[in-house]
C-alpha cells in the first residue's frame, strides 16, 4: 500500500514533509506536485527506487534525468556551466524551466544520456517541492508523471493515487497539477540556449 499525505500547496506541514523526506530517506519512491505537472522522485543515488521508476514509467536506456535542486547552489556540484549560461540559468529559476547541462563526475553515470553525458537541471517554484528540498539536503531525481500510453500527465490527485497505489511508497496530494510540463532548454552544446521542448516556460525571454 502507498501512504497518501495531503499537504497545503501554499502553506505546507513541517510534520508531513519530514515524514514524506524520511521516506526518499529510506530509498522510497514518492509521486509528488510540482509547479509544473506531477512528478515521481527518489533519492540520487537509489538504484532500486530508480529501476522502479523506469519500470513504471517504461523508460529506455537513453532516457535523460533531471534533478530537482533548491537553488543553482549546487550547480556546480552537478553541472558544468560557463558565465553566460549561469547568468541565463539565475534568470529564468525557479520556474517552469528544465536546462540540460553537461553533467560532472558527482552524478551518478545512469541518471545521464549516455553518449552526451549530459543531465537535466530544474528548480522548481512550488513550496511543496521547495519544503521538500530543504528537509532533504540534497537534490531529488525527478521525472514527469506522464504514464506510458496517456497523452498528457496526471493532473488529478485521486487519479494520481488510483494510478500508482500500490506502485510508488508516498503519494503526496496537493491539489490539481498541470499539463503542461516543463520548457527544456539546452546548454550543452556550448553554442548558446537550444529549445528541445517548449512547455510552461516562456520561450521568447531566453533569447
Amino acid at each position: 500500500m502507498s501512504q497518501v499525505f495531503h499537504i497545503h500547496p501554499e502553506n505546507p506541514q513541517p510534520r508531513l514533509i519530514k515524514q514524506a523526506v524520511d521516506i526518499l530517506r529510506q530509498g522510497g519512491l514518492i509521486a509528488y506536485p510540482t509547479d509544473t505537472t506531477y512528478a515521481l522522485g527518489c533519492g540520487i543515488g537509489e538504484k532500486a527506487a530508480l529501476d522502479r521508476l523506469i519500470r513504471l514509467r517504461r523508460l529506455d536506456d537513453k532516457h535523460e534525468f533531471t534533478l530537482l535542486c533548491p537553488d543553482l547552489s549546487v550547480l556546480a556540484t552537478y553541472a558544468k556551466v560557463n558565465n553566460p549560461d549561469y547568468r541565463l540559468l539565475k534568470a529564468h529559476t525557479p520556474g517552469a524551466y528544465t536546462f540540460i547541462l553537461k553533467g560532472t563526475s558527482e552524478v551518478p553515470r545512469r541518471l545521464m544520456h549516455p553518449k552526451k553525458r549530459t543531465i537535466g537541471i530544474r528548480v522548481p517554484d512550488h513550496p511543496i517541492c521547495q519544503a521538500l528540498l530543504a528537509e532533504f539536503g540534497a537534490p531529488i531525481m525527478t521525472s514527469t508523471l506522464h504514464m506510458p500510453g496517456d497523452e498528457f500527465p496526471l493532473i488529478d490527485p485521486y487519479d494520481v493515487e488510483t494510478t500508482l497505489q500500490g506502485q510508488v511508497d508516498l503519494i503526496i496530494d496537493g491539489g490539481f497539477g498541470g499539463l503542461t510540463e516543463t520548457t527544456v532548454i539546452s546548454l550543452a552544446g556550448g553554442d548558446g540556449p537550444e529549445v528541445l521542448r517548449e512547455g510552461a516556460g516562456e520561450v521568447e525571454s531566453v533569447f
